[in-house]
């Protein structure tokens, strides 16, 4: 992208390497990864939160909507309007409210287990196994936002530093599995 401004996409390295047809392939791989990748995140949502409050259920038009339905519906409906937007700087705020939410929830189980009597010598068990798929799913989820480096790249005013951007957030990454 450095030697050649006209690509700007991941379908566009498709066309560059393969022709027209590898920027349809690349294009249909990259839209239905985007899409399962979507979906995957309403499902996570909706079924943590049905965990989370498990009575909840729904009446609209006299349809019974229940659990984890009702939550992924619910889910859907807050990020829609993200897709409407056409400033996608907006974005970088619904982002930074998200580390903010993580930092709290953080800040909340430690002081929960420190002053709270709950405490951190109880003893349980060392791995949930039945937990293993949402933890696996959640994982996958973290590593599936490469369809937006080439917009990131293009978007940057400073393009050269894009690699700095990269390395730090792969260092985060790092540390952040090292320290779980």
């Amino acid at each position: 992208m450095d030697f050649d401004p006209t690509i700007t996409s991941y379908p566009d390295i498709g066309d560059r390497a393969f022709g027209t047809s590898g920027r349809i392939l690349v294009s249909i791989f990259m839209t239905l990864e985007l899409y399962l990748v979507a979906t995957g995140f309403l499902i996570l949502a909706g079924d943590n939160l049905h965990n989370l409050l498990p009575d909840v259920n729904f009446e609209f038009w006299g349809l019974g909507i229940g659990g984890k339905q009702s939550f992924v519906l619910i889910v859907a409906l807050l990020i829609l309007p993200t897709v409407l937007l056409k400033k996608m700087s907006i974005l970088a705020y619904v982002s930074a409210s998200a580390v903010l939410a993580s930092l709290v929830i953080i800040g909340s189980i430690f002081w929960a287990a420190t002053y709270d009597g709950i405490g951190f010598h109880k003893s349980g068990v060392v791995v949930n196994w039945g937990g293993i798929p949402t933890s696996f799913s959640l994982y996958a989820f973290c590593y599936c936002a490469h369809p937006v480096f080439p917009t990131l790249y293009t978007s940057m005013n400073k393009q050269k530093q894009f690699s700095k951007v990269t390395n730090y957030f792969d260092q985060l990454v790092h540390s952040t599995h090292q320290n779980s």
